[in-house]
Protein backbone atom coordinates (compact mmCIF):
# COMPACT_ATOMS: atom_id res chain seq x y z
CA UNK A 1 0.00 0.00 0.00
CA UNK A 2 2.84 2.35 0.86
CA UNK A 3 4.48 1.64 -2.54
CA UNK A 4 1.26 2.43 -4.37
CA UNK A 5 0.96 5.78 -2.57
CA UNK A 6 4.61 6.59 -3.29
CA UNK A 7 4.15 5.61 -6.95
CA UNK A 8 1.08 7.81 -7.25
CA UNK A 9 2.95 10.68 -5.60
CA UNK A 10 5.85 10.38 -8.03
CA UNK A 11 3.46 10.23 -10.96
CA UNK A 12 1.82 13.44 -9.74
CA UNK A 13 5.19 15.16 -9.47
CA UNK A 14 6.31 13.90 -12.88
CA UNK A 15 3.12 15.06 -14.58
CA UNK A 16 2.94 18.28 -12.59
CA UNK A 17 -0.80 17.74 -12.28
CA UNK A 18 -1.24 17.26 -8.56
CA UNK A 19 0.19 20.41 -7.08
CA UNK A 20 -2.46 21.98 -4.92
CA UNK A 21 -3.23 25.53 -5.89
CA UNK A 22 -1.74 25.29 -9.38
CA UNK A 23 -3.43 28.03 -11.38
CA UNK A 24 -5.42 27.14 -14.48
CA UNK A 25 -4.33 28.41 -17.85
CA UNK A 26 -5.76 31.71 -19.03
CA UNK A 27 -8.15 31.44 -21.97
CA UNK A 28 -8.01 35.15 -22.82
CA UNK A 29 -7.85 38.69 -21.46
CA UNK A 30 -10.28 41.29 -22.78
CA UNK A 31 -9.92 45.05 -22.47
CA UNK A 32 -13.19 46.83 -23.19
CA UNK A 33 -13.22 50.61 -23.49
CA UNK A 34 -15.74 53.30 -24.31
CA UNK A 35 -17.20 56.64 -23.31
CA UNK A 36 -20.30 55.27 -21.58
CA UNK A 37 -20.27 54.80 -17.79
CA UNK A 38 -19.07 51.31 -16.89
CA UNK A 39 -17.74 50.57 -20.36
CA UNK A 40 -14.09 50.35 -19.30
CA UNK A 41 -13.24 46.84 -18.17
CA UNK A 42 -10.32 44.43 -18.02
CA UNK A 43 -11.46 40.81 -17.82
CA UNK A 44 -9.42 37.62 -17.41
CA UNK A 45 -11.14 34.31 -18.15
CA UNK A 46 -9.38 31.11 -17.03
CA UNK A 47 -9.73 27.53 -18.17
CA UNK A 48 -10.48 26.59 -14.57
CA UNK A 49 -13.90 28.24 -14.75
CA UNK A 50 -13.15 31.60 -13.18
CA UNK A 51 -13.29 35.23 -14.26
CA UNK A 52 -11.58 38.26 -12.77
CA UNK A 53 -12.81 41.77 -13.56
CA UNK A 54 -10.64 44.88 -13.20
CA UNK A 55 -8.05 43.02 -11.13
CA UNK A 56 -10.61 42.08 -8.47
CA UNK A 57 -11.38 38.74 -6.89
CA UNK A 58 -11.96 35.59 -8.92
CA UNK A 59 -15.58 34.63 -9.52
CA UNK A 60 -16.80 31.23 -10.64
CA UNK A 61 -18.60 31.03 -13.98
CA UNK A 62 -21.15 28.44 -15.09
CA UNK A 63 -20.26 25.35 -17.09
CA UNK A 64 -22.09 26.80 -20.08
CA UNK A 65 -20.12 30.03 -19.86
CA UNK A 66 -16.85 28.11 -19.59
CA UNK A 67 -17.73 26.03 -22.67
CA UNK A 68 -18.56 29.23 -24.57
CA UNK A 69 -15.25 30.81 -23.46
CA UNK A 70 -13.32 27.72 -24.57
CA UNK A 71 -15.08 27.77 -27.96
CA UNK A 72 -14.15 31.43 -28.42
CA UNK A 73 -10.53 30.77 -27.39
CA UNK A 74 -10.41 27.89 -29.89
CA UNK A 75 -11.58 30.21 -32.68
CA UNK A 76 -9.08 32.92 -31.72
CA UNK A 77 -6.02 30.68 -31.52
CA UNK A 78 -4.35 28.43 -34.09
CA UNK A 79 -5.49 24.81 -34.21
CA UNK A 80 -2.29 22.81 -34.58
CA UNK A 81 -4.17 19.52 -34.96
CA UNK A 82 -6.06 20.74 -38.01
CA UNK A 83 -3.27 23.08 -39.14
CA UNK A 84 -5.63 26.06 -39.30
CA UNK A 85 -4.92 29.63 -38.28
CA UNK A 86 -7.10 31.35 -35.71
CA UNK A 87 -8.64 34.79 -35.86
CA UNK A 88 -5.62 36.34 -34.17
CA UNK A 89 -3.82 35.73 -37.47
CA UNK A 90 -6.62 35.82 -40.03
CA UNK A 91 -8.66 38.79 -38.72
CA UNK A 92 -6.48 40.53 -36.12
CA UNK A 93 -8.00 43.98 -36.50
CA UNK A 94 -11.32 45.42 -37.60
CA UNK A 95 -11.87 49.19 -37.65
CA UNK A 96 -14.86 50.74 -35.92
CA UNK A 97 -17.61 52.28 -38.01
CA UNK A 98 -19.04 55.71 -37.21
CA UNK A 99 -21.14 55.61 -34.06
CA UNK A 100 -19.06 52.95 -32.31
CA UNK A 101 -19.66 52.94 -28.56
CA UNK A 102 -17.26 50.22 -27.36
CA UNK A 103 -13.84 48.95 -28.45
CA UNK A 104 -12.34 45.56 -27.60
CA UNK A 105 -8.79 44.27 -27.39
CA UNK A 106 -8.52 40.54 -26.72
CA UNK A 107 -5.24 38.77 -25.98
CA UNK A 108 -4.70 35.04 -26.00
CA UNK A 109 -2.13 32.34 -26.48
CA UNK A 110 -1.46 33.12 -30.15
CA UNK A 111 -1.87 36.87 -30.37
CA UNK A 112 -4.05 39.93 -30.07
CA UNK A 113 -7.16 41.15 -31.87
CA UNK A 114 -8.85 44.54 -31.94
CA UNK A 115 -12.42 45.30 -32.97
CA UNK A 116 -15.41 47.47 -32.09
CA UNK A 117 -19.01 46.84 -31.17
CA UNK A 118 -20.02 47.78 -34.72
CA UNK A 119 -17.09 46.57 -36.84
CA UNK A 120 -18.24 45.49 -40.29
CA UNK A 121 -17.99 41.80 -41.16
CA UNK A 122 -17.03 40.77 -37.62
CA UNK A 123 -16.56 37.00 -37.29
CA UNK A 124 -19.10 35.16 -35.15
CA UNK A 125 -16.46 34.57 -32.45
CA UNK A 126 -16.09 38.35 -31.95
CA UNK A 127 -19.85 38.71 -31.55
CA UNK A 128 -19.92 35.81 -29.08
CA UNK A 129 -17.04 37.41 -27.17
CA UNK A 130 -18.94 40.70 -26.85
CA UNK A 131 -22.00 38.89 -25.45
CA UNK A 132 -19.94 36.73 -23.08
CA UNK A 133 -17.98 39.70 -21.73
CA UNK A 134 -21.19 41.60 -20.99
CA UNK A 135 -22.81 38.56 -19.37
CA UNK A 136 -19.79 37.72 -17.20
CA UNK A 137 -19.30 41.35 -16.18
CA UNK A 138 -22.91 41.55 -14.99
CA UNK A 139 -23.59 38.05 -13.66
CA UNK A 140 -20.23 36.88 -12.32
CA UNK A 141 -18.55 40.17 -11.39
CA UNK A 142 -21.66 42.09 -10.41
CA UNK A 143 -20.90 45.10 -12.62
CA UNK A 144 -23.53 47.32 -14.20
CA UNK A 145 -22.47 46.44 -17.75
Amino acid sequence: MRRAALGAGLLCVALGACAEGTPSADLFVVERSGQNPGANLTMLVTDGGFVRCNGGAEHMITSEQLIEARDIAHDLNDDDRQETEGLFKTVPSLPPRPGSQVRYVVRGEDGTARFADNSADAPEAYLKLQRLVRTLAKEACGLAR
